[in-house]
């Protein structure tokens, strides 16, 4: 009998923050394998909208709002999610903030707010979900990690120092739980088409010319080339995957400049 490694039907899929953007188109692409989705926001406004978005792609999300950095928080709206949708087999933390400020100007407190959340906060979700997981005998956590995992840029200090811990957290999660049956990746975006990139993806614009000049694929990503990734780390077929980052950016991390056309 033939299975399909990459079949999802019977599985929930918890989103942090998949309200949109990537998150969204993540949490679509796993839905659409079969999973049944449980999306996360801290606010519910912006919670609600997504959940209509979702509703107009056909596919039946439930909505939970928590704040990720919120130990007591997460560890209670775990429960109220596994007593009222039912054991959580796929986490993906997708749930993050970033500040543009060069070093010597950020506020210590908005450093330690993006550490808080983008790296603290994968911590918290992941310790409740892992809990039930182990009892259970399994489960998939994906980490969103960047490129900045990989790689300084200027003014995005916390960030990088939050997403390049968040790679080592990655890697223990794994280390600590693979014995029990529970595979932790991370997935790192490269430069993706999104509303919040649309201003810079104009003809001419200096960070749109680099970008295509710097990426081997010679364009931004789309959102739906997330998903592959999302389902791969999410399904049987990374059954014996455990503690890397995929970085889907169109080879950018491969090489330090983009390659010549000349022969």
């Amino acid at each position: 009998m033939s299975i399909n490694l990459f079949d999802l039907t019977g599985k929930i899929a918890l989103v942090t923050g998949g309200v949109h953007g990537l998150g969204m188109a993540m949490a679509k692409g796993l839905g659409n394998a079969g999973a049944t989705l449980v999306i996360n926001n801290n606010t519910s406004d912006t919670l609600e909208k997504a959940l209509e978005e979702y509703k107009a792609a056909d596919l039946h999300a439930h909505g939970y709002v928590f704040d990720v950095t919120d130990d007591k928080a997460v560890e209670e709206a775990i429960a109220k999610i596994e007593a009222e949708v039912g054991p959580i087999d796929i986490l993906v933390n997708n749930a993050g903030i970033i500040k543009r400020t060069p070093i010597v100007e950020m506020e210590t407190k908005d450093f330690e707010l993006v550490v808080k959340v983008d790296l603290v906060g994968p911590f918290i979700v992941s310790k409740y979900v892992a809990k039930s997981m182990i009892k259970r005998g399994g489960g998939k956590i994906i980490n969103i990690c960047s490129m900045m995992s990989e790689l300084g840029r200027d003014s995005v200090s916390a960030y990088a120092a939050a997403k390049g811990g968040l790679k080592m957290l990655t890697r223990s999660m794994a280390t600590e739980w693979a014995k029990y049956n529970i595979q932790t990746n991370g997935i790192g975006p490269g430069y993706f088409a999104t509303s919040q990139t649309a201003p810079i993806r104009v003809d001419g614009h200096p960070f749109n010319e680099f970008i295509i000049n710097r990426t081997p694929a010679a364009r931004w990503g789309n959102p739906e080339d997330l998903q592959g990734a999302a389902i791969f780390l999410s399904s049987k077929a990374s059954d014996f995957v455990n503690g890397h980052v995929v970085y889907v950016d169109g080879g950018i991390l491969a090489t330090i400049g983009k390659p010549s056309n000349e022969n």
